[in-house]
C-alpha cells in the first residue's frame, strides 16, 4: 500500500478536499477497473472526458479522485485533488507509484516519423549481444531481457510504462530503449520519466489527423529535446532540416550523426546490395547486413547511442556486423525463379520513397519493380495522394490495395491513393482491393529477376475491417505465393 500524499510528490495541485494522509491501493485512470482502495485519475481524453466518471470510480470503491475540475457533489470519506493537468500528474503519480523506475536503469528515448522502431530494437539486440541488462518500449513488443511482451501502442500510457520500467529494475536491466511518439509526448505520457539520452531520426509527413499542422507536430518532437536535463545528450540526424531545430532549447549535450554533412558520426557508403551494405563509419570500414541509406542512418544512430553510454568503438563495430534486420523493415523472400519479394513497414510518403529508391539503387536495370501499397483508414489522409505518386513515379507496376481499412470504406481511400497519380503514370496502377489478392496478382506478374516490394503493414499480423482484427502477414502470403507459383 502508498500513502497519497507520497505520490502525490512534485504534483501541481491546485486544492484538496480531504486528507492526503490515507493509504492507497493503486492507481487507475479507466474506472472499469476501480477497486476499494484505488485512485481514479480523471483525463480529458481525445474522446472521452474521465471527469464524467468520477462518481462511478466512487461508488467501486475510489479512496481518492485526482481531476482538474472537482465536482460539486462530494462523498464523505474520499479525497478529490484538484490539480492543473491531469495527463501530467497520472504520469508522475505513476513514477512515484513505482518508485521513479527510469531513474534507476539509462533510460534513452528516440524520436522521429520514420526509424523509431528499427533504432530501438536493434539498440535492445546490440546491448544483449554485449552481455547487459537490456529492456525495450517498442511499437512491435515489449522485452524485458529474453521476456517478451505484446505492445499496444507505439509509446504505452505513463501506467504502463512505469510498470514495465520497475519490473526491468527488478529484473537486473541496466538499459532500457524506448519508442517516443509525437502523441505520448503530446498526451504527457513521458512526464516524469528520466531520459539519459535522446535520438532524432527525421521527420516527414505523418499523425496530420491528429496534430493540427505540421509545425505542431515538429514542435511536439522538439519539446522532448526542450525537456532532456543537462546531464543527458541528444543525438539527432543533422542531414533532416529539422535536426538543428529540435536541438535549439535542449539543456542536453548535443551529438550529430549524417551521411552527407559534416557531424560527430559520419557514414559513407561503399557498397550496397540486397545481401547488405559495406559502410565506412568515421574511417573505419564496417559490413552490415542492414539494406540502403535509411539504414545507414539508423547504424549511425545506434553506434552513436552506444559511443555515448561509454561502449568500446571496437565492441560496437563488432556487434553491429552480426545484427539482423528487424522484423518487418525490408525483410525479403527470394522465389525460385529469383524473384525478390520485399516486405516493408513503409507507411508514410518519405518512408515509401527511402525503400523504393534503395531497391532502384541496387537493381541492375533489367528488371521490373512491382509495388504493393495501401493506405490506413481513419488516418491521415493527406498523405494518400502523395504515396500514389512515389509508388508510380519509383515503380514500374503500382497495385493499390487495402491496408488496415478500419472504419473507412477501402475503395473510397484507393480513390484517394489514385489522386496523386500522374496521367501518364496511370497506366502501370492497378488497384484491387483484396490485400492477399493484390500479393498474389504481384507474384504472377513478376518474371525472373523482378522485385516485388509489399509496403506498410511490414511486422503486422493483421488486418482491421470494421473493428475486427483478422490475421493477415505480408511476408507468409508472399512465401506462400512463391511456393504456390514455382514456374513464375
Amino acid at each position: 500500500m502508498k500513502v497519497l500524499k507520497d505520490i502525490l510528490y512534485k504534483v501541481a495541485v491546485n486544492s484538496v478536499f480531504g486528507s492526503t494522509d490515507v493509504e492507497v491501493q493503486s492507481i487507475q485512470f479507466d474506472s472499469r477497473k476501480i477497486v476499494k482502495g484505488d485512485v481514479f485519475v480523471a483525463q480529458n481524453g481525445v474522446t472521452v472526458d474521465g471527469h464524467n466518471y468520477i462518481e462511478k470510480a466512487v461508488s467501486l470503491g475510489a479512496k481518492a479522485v485526482i481531476c482538474e475540475n472537482v465536482p460539486e457533489d462530494k462523498v464523505e470519506g474520499v479525497t478529490y485533488v484538484a490539480v492543473k493537468d491531469s495527463d501530467v500528474a497520472l504520469a508522475i503519480l505513476a513514477s512515484n507509484y513505482y518508485g521513479n523506475p527510469s531513474e534507476d536503469l539509462r533510460l534513452i528515448g528516440v524520436t522521429g516519423t520514420n526509424g523509431k522502431t528499427t533504432i530501438t530494437t536493434l539498440l535492445y539486440d546490440l546491448f544483449m549481444k554485449l552481455g547487459y541488462g537490456v529492456g525495450l518500449l517498442s511499437t512491435v513488443k515489449i522485452m524485458i531481457n529474453e521476456n517478451e511482451y505484446k505492445a499496444t501502442h507505439t509509446t504505452p500510457d505513463s501506467l504502463s510504462i512505469n510498470r514495465y520500467l520497475a519490473e526491468m529494475v527488478d529484473e537486473g536491466v541496466e538499459y532500457c530503449f524506448m519508442e517516443v511518439s509525437s502523441h505520448g509526448i503530446d498526451q504527457k505520457r513521458i512526464e516524469g520519466l528520466f531520459f539519459e539520452g535522446g535520438v532524432f531520426t527525421n521527420l516527414s509527413h505523418d499523425h496530420l489527423d491528429y496534430h493540427n499542422s505540421f509545425a505542431e507536430y515538429r514542435d511536439v518532437k522538439k519539446s522532448f529535446f526542450d525537456n532532456l536535463p543537462k546531464s543527458s545528450f541528444a543525438l539527432v540526424n543533422i542531414d533532416d532540416k529539422n535536426g538543428s531545430i529540435m536541438v535549439q532549447n535542449t539543456k542536453a549535450s548535443k551529438k550529430t550523426y549524417a551521411l552527407k554533412t559534416i557531424a560527430d558520426y559520419k557514414a559513407k557508403i561503399l557498397e550496397k546490395s540486397f545481401s547488405g551494405s559495406l559502410l565506412n563509419m568515421n574511417g573505419v570500414e564496417l559490413w552490415t547486413k542492414l539494406i540502403g541509406d535509411f539504414n545507414a542512418y539508423n547504424v549511425l544512430a545506434i553506434y552513436g547511442v552506444a559511443d555515448a553510454l561509454g561502449i568500446e568503438s571496437f565492441d560496437i563495430l563488432r556487434t553491429i556486423s552480426e545484427l539482423d534486420s528487424v522484423s518487418g523493415r525490408f525483410e525479403y523472400v527470394v522465389s525460385q525463379n529469383k524473384v525478390i519479394g520485399i516486405v516493408d513497414y513503409a507507411h508514410t510518403p518519405d518512408a515509401l520513397k527511402n525503400v523504393l529508391e534503395t531497391i532502384n539503387g541496387i537493381r541492375t536495370g533489367n528488371e521490373s519493380v512491382i509495388t504493393v501499397v495501401g493506405c490506413g483508414g481513419d488516418r491521415d489522409a493527406l498523405k494518400r495522394p502523395k504515396m500514389g505518386m512515389i509508388a508510380t513515379q519509383l515503380s514500374d507496376q503500382a497495385i493499390f490495395t487495402s491496408d488496415n481499412p478500419r472504419t473507412e470504406d477501402p475503395q473510397s481511400i484507393l480513390n484517394d491513393i489514385e489522386e496523386g497519380v500522374s496521367s501518364e503514370n496511370f497506366r502501370k496502377t492497378l488497384s484491387i482491393l483484396d490485400r492477399k489478392q493484390a500479393i498474389k496478382t504481384a507474384c504472377k506478374l513478376a518474371k525472373e529477376g523482378d522485385i516485388i516490394l509489399i509496403a506498410g503493414k511490414g511486422h503486422e499480423n493483421y488486418q482491421e475491417i470494421n473493428g475486427e482484427r483478422f490475421h493477415f502477414d505480408d511476408l507468409e502470403e508472399v512465401t506462400l505465393c512463391f511456393n504456390q507459383l514455382k514456374n513464375i
